[in-house]
Formats: structure tokens, C-alpha cells, sequence
């Protein structure tokens, strides 16, 4: 999970200035840096860590007041620029939890009802329509699959593993009582989607455009691959500097495959911290501690084990985002970990 991979970075980082003056930037323990310092340094470690590219967003009272892109974006040597498409990875988490937060503000489903109890049939009986992610064959022998809820979908407390081939056999399963402890599960979040879908009767895609993308005026989002983006795009580059091959072939999965730009990201980014994508009890939730965090590592083995190696900072997690105690009051986090890309988002919504 500490991996650290020369690649293209999606970076967004919340502080607490007001405007943006002189081409300084306020950060968020009150000192300021200027623009061309900050533009020095990235360059820097950019140098140094063989990094092939980079973006950057900053944020001062819920708007975005610096964004650039540096370095190159693919093998012909485009120039990374905030409009790029980029293989959003993980950060598909946060979008996804704005979606069901908006279903159960509209009583579409309840955080707390066992998903399950929303279909006429077990979930193994219907067929299959992916090739492999709506696959609940295994969870017939599996009855504590049948306690899940989307909270524990949302919080990584469902039992499920990160995805089923993280198993030696491959076969998907709950591993502990749902709502017991932490294990960051994309199955989970896939699970979630799966009920949405039979409930809904609409896709992924569909429900996205409908609630997510449209409203926020996200124009080059979504989770599938689609033509438009073939103009414009970056690649992810290995510890050698070589080009991954872009994955173009994925179904839409709610954890995973949001193809998205920093323009995009941080509209939504912006439109959540002003308050124009949840009503704020929803809000609130999302951020708020839903379980503390004491496993060693976030998913496999070692997430069966505990440390309190971070009990300085309250580890937590609550819908969708990690959370961290800091003197600026909670930070909500989001990773993304892809082939040649590394994502990170952080945002104070307190401060």
C-alpha cells in the first residue's frame, strides 16, 4: 500500500486562505508560500522522484485557487494539463458515496437496512450480466453476507476482501461479522452497486450522468471508457519510465473505474464543500467518524491486526473517506492507487 511509483499524480489539497493575493498561497497553518516557490518545488521533487507528471488543485474557502499541470502526459510528449482525462482509480469512492447519499436523501435506500432485504430473491439467483463483478455464486453457502448494509459498504466494515481474487481460491466471502472491523473492500462498494442497480432499474452510467455529472457540470467523467476521451488522455509510467498500456475495457464499477480530469475532480470537489451536493445532515455523516481505525494495513492479512500507531490522529473512517484528527480539526481523505498512477486528496471541511 506505501508503494511509490514514478507516475501521473491527481492532487488535491484543502486550506484555509481566503483569496489568493499577489501570487501567494496561503497554506493552512497560516504561513504562505508564493506561486513561483510552490512551482520550484514541485519541479524539485519532481526531478528527484523521476515523476513523468503531475496535477495539482488547491482550494481556499471551498474554491479552487491554484491548478496546474506539470510535466508530460503520455508517450508523445503532450504537456499534462487539467482537462486531460486520467484513470481516476480510487477516487471513484468519493463520487460513488455522493451518489448513495443523494438515493437515501430521495428514500431510495436506507443506510441501515441489509441489503439483501431490498430484493424478492437471493442475490446468487439472479443472472449474471459482467463478466465476472455480479457473480454471487459463492455467497450460497454465506450467510453473513445476508447482514450487510450500505453503511458497511461505505465505512470498508462489510467482511468482504479488496476484491475476490485477493483470495487464494479466488472466491468471494465475508471473512468476519459485517460491521465488526475495518478491511477496505472495493467487493463491498461493487455489492452496493449491484442492490442500487436491481433497485433503480437503472445502470451505474445512467445514474452518474443523471444525479453526478450533469449537475455538477462534469463534462468528461464516467465510468466506462468512451470515445471522446481517445483525443486527449494520459498514461501511467512504471519505476523504469515505460508506458503502461491503457485499459480501456472495464465495466463500470463504482470503486474503480472513474475516468475523470482535475477540471472535473475539483468541481466536485468544490461543489461538495459549498454545500450544493448533499443536505448538510448527509454531509455531516459522510464526515463524520463512523469507525476508528486500528489495523496495520488497510486490506490482506495484516488488516486482521491491530496497532496503535495512529491513535495520535483518531484514525477513522466515516462514508467513503478516510478521516485524520489534525489541529485544523478533522481532515477527510481519499487515495487512489492504479498502474503508474498515484491519486491523493485531502480537504478540511471544518476549517
Amino acid at each position: 500500500m506505501n508503494k511509490s511509483y514514478p507516475a501521473m499524480i491527481a492532487f488535491l489539497l484543502f486550506i484555509s486562505s481566503p483569496v489568493l493575493k499577489a501570487q501567494q498561497i496561503k497554506k493552512i497553518d497560516g504561513t504562505s508560500i508564493s506561486v513561483d516557490s510552490l512551482r520550484n518545488k514541485i519541479l524539485f521533487l519532481m526531478d528527484k522522484a523521476k515523476v513523468k507528471g503531475l496535477e495539482l488543485a488547491i482550494f481556499n474557502k471551498n474554491k479552487v485557487v491554484y491548478k496546474e499541470g506539470f510535466g508530460i502526459g503520455n508517450d508523445a510528449a503532450v504537456k499534462l494539463h487539467p482537462s486531460m482525462s486520467i484513470y481516476g482509480a480510487s477516487l471513484s469512492k468519493t463520487v460513488f458515496t455522493v451518489l448513495v447519499l443523494k438515493l437515501v436523501e430521495e428514500g431510495v435506500i436506507d443506510l441501515d437496512k441489509p441489503l439483501q432485504d431490498y430484493l424478492p430473491k437471493p442475490i446468487y439467483e439472479y443472472p449474471q450480466k459482467t463478466k465476472w463483478q455480479d457473480n454471487y455464486n459463492d455467497l450460497k453457502t454465506d450467510t453473513l453476507y445476508k447482514r450487510i448494509t450500505a453503511r458497511m459498504c461505505l465505512d470498508h466494515t462489510t467482511g468482504f476482501p479488496n476484491w475476490r481474487w485477493d483470495n487464494s481460491d479466488q472466491k468471494l466471502r465475508v471473512a468476519f461479522m459485517p460491521g465488526s472491523r475495518y478491511s477496505y473492500s472495493g467487493e463491498g462498494m461493487v455489492y452496493l452497486q449491484t442492490i442500487i442497480e436491481k433497485i433503480t432499474q437503472k445502470s451505474l452510467a445512467q445514474l452518474m450522468t443523471e444525479k453526478i455529472f450533469v449537475p455538477f457540470n462534469m463534462k468528461n467523467s464516467a465510468y466506462t471508457w468512451l470515445p471522446r476521451f481517445e483525443t486527449d488522455y494520459a498514461l501511467g509510467y512504471n519505476q523504469e519510465g515505460k508506458a503502461y498500456e491503457k485499459d480501456k475495457d472495464n465495466e463500470a464499477r463504482s470503486p474503480s473505474t472513474l475516468e475523470t480530469t482535475l477540471d472535473d475532480y475539483s468541481k466536485f470537489v468544490e461543489t461538495l464543500l459549498q454545500g450544493h451536493a448533499l443536505k448538510k445532515q448527509s454531509q455531516q455523516e459522510m464526515f463524520r467518524p463512523q469507525f476508528r481505525l486500528r489495523s496495520v494495513t488497510q486490506f490482506g492479512p495484516l488488516s486482521q491486526k491491530d496497532t496503535s500507531a495512529n491513535d495520535g490522529i483518531s484514525l477513522s473512517y466515516g462514508l467513503g473517506w478516510g478521516l485524520l484528527k489534525s489541529p485544523y480539526g478533522w481532515g477527510a481523505f481519499k487515495e487512489g492507487h492504479g498502474d503508474g498512477f498515484q491519486h491523493y486528496c485531502i480537504v478540511f471541511p471544518e476549517t
